[in-house]
């Protein structure tokens, strides 16, 4: 009968009181984090309660296999896998509590400086972001040496390995030299201030949102919802646009061709009127220029300011259509056309006079006169 009982108890006592306080540990934080709404500390600590009541478990049942006195043909192997058990649940628990301390401090500080200064708040969750991946990475590594320790075979291979760990070392560098370039590339990136979260670059000619940001790749959301994953290491090796280093603010240019009788003070008028009345303009500057002409038209410019860069966009368009749409109604004459009429002689030519490069230019009518009678 004792046989039975003790490993009831004592198994039976570990889960219970594991539950036990796994609960009274939740509804701890649960009442802190009702009295302090000003930070999101204690909501995120209780995220880490699976791993926590792991931990208390295999410890409980660890400590007290022994006087369980269950399975004892197999005492080693349980031994190993519960101690297994603890080792992962516990690097699992530094994982949460970890990400819960960081995301707190991230969102105190984007909620002072986000209206201030958006870029350094994109700068610092970038870094945020990289900083959790690497200590995910390592707390990760520490767990499985950790874990391969506990069994004596690797145990006794440690010296032969330490003694064979340089040249491993140096193949495993010359193998890996591609993803240690992406892996360092990563963290540049991240502390450099090269590119962010949420920035708007232009890559390959592909213009887009940066979406996510690894040790090893980077994600690019296009304008037409595509994504364009690209290693680390471009961005380090590789010029870029980044639209939003710096302040998010944007000029813009629109480019007609029209024909040279084109109305261009009334287009200036216009383009103020098309801008006042668009919410994506900014106010700070705009203008219109004629910037070049051929033989047939002129290249008119006009500049548009916005807050960013979708907003400059949609000024962009507007301003295209509307002023295409004005010149329609209104000035159909200023719009480009092939010429085809005759061509105007200078006063007092008979049509015979030869040009600077010696050659004889047709007649300006080349039809056939009527005979006389």
């Amino acid at each position: 009968m004792e046989n039975i009982l003790r490993p009831l108890i004592v198994v039976g006592g570990s889960v219970l009181l594991t539950l036990l306080i796994g609960w009274a540990t939740d509804r701890l934080l649960r009442k802190a984090d009702e009295r302090h709404p000003e930070t999101q500390l204690w909501g995120l600590l209780r995220r880490g309660r699976i791993p926590y009541q792991l931990v208390l478990c295999a410890a409980l049942l660890r400590a007290s296999y022994d006087s369980a006195q269950l399975l004892q043909d197999h005492r080693v192997g349980i031994g190993r896998a519960l101690t297994l058990v603890l080792i992962g649940s516990a690097a699992w628990l530094v994982i949460r509590i970890a990400a819960a301390v960081v995301e707190t401090s991230y969102t105190r500080y984007a909620s002072s400086r986000a209206q201030r200064d958006p870029a350094r708040v994109r700068r610092v969750r970038t870094q945020v972001t990289l900083i959790m991946r690497v200590v995910a990475a390592i707390v990760g590594v520490v767990a499985i040496a950790a874990m391969l320790l506990t069994f004596p075979a690797f145990r006794a291979a440690g010296a032969s390995l330490l003694a064979s760990a340089g040249i491993l070392g140096i193949v495993a560098g010359v193998a890996a030299q591609s993803t240690l370039s992406n892996l360092f590339a990563g963290l540049q990136i991240a502390f450099g201030d090269m590119v962010r979260l949420g920035d708007t670059v232009v890559v390959d000619g592909e213009w887009g949102t940066v979406e996510e940001i690894t040790l090893t790749y980077l994600t690019v959301r296009t304008w037409d919802e595509r994504r364009i994953t690209m290693p680390v290491s471009y961005f380090t090796s590789k010029p870029f646009e980044n639209w939003s280093r710096g302040t998010p603010q944007m000029t813009g240019i629109v480019y007609w061709h029209l024909d040279h009788t084109a109305p261009v003070d009334a287009m200036r008028e216009k383009l103020r009127d098309i801008l006042r009345e668009c919410p994506a303009w900014d106010g700070r500057h705009y203008g219109l220029d004629v910037t070049d002409t051929t033989p047939n038209t002129m290249e008119v410019r006009a500049l548009v300011t916005a807050k960013d860069a979708d907003d400059v966009w949609t000024v962009r368009v507007t301003v295209r259509e509307q002023m295409i749409g004005w010149l329609v109604r209104h000035h159909p004459y200023a719009l480009p056309r092939v010429n085809t009429a005759d061509a105007i002689l200078p006063p007092g030519s008979n049509g015979n006079r030869r040009s600077p490069d010696g050659a004889v230019p047709r007649r300006a009518v080349d039809t056939p006169r009527p005979e006389r009678g």
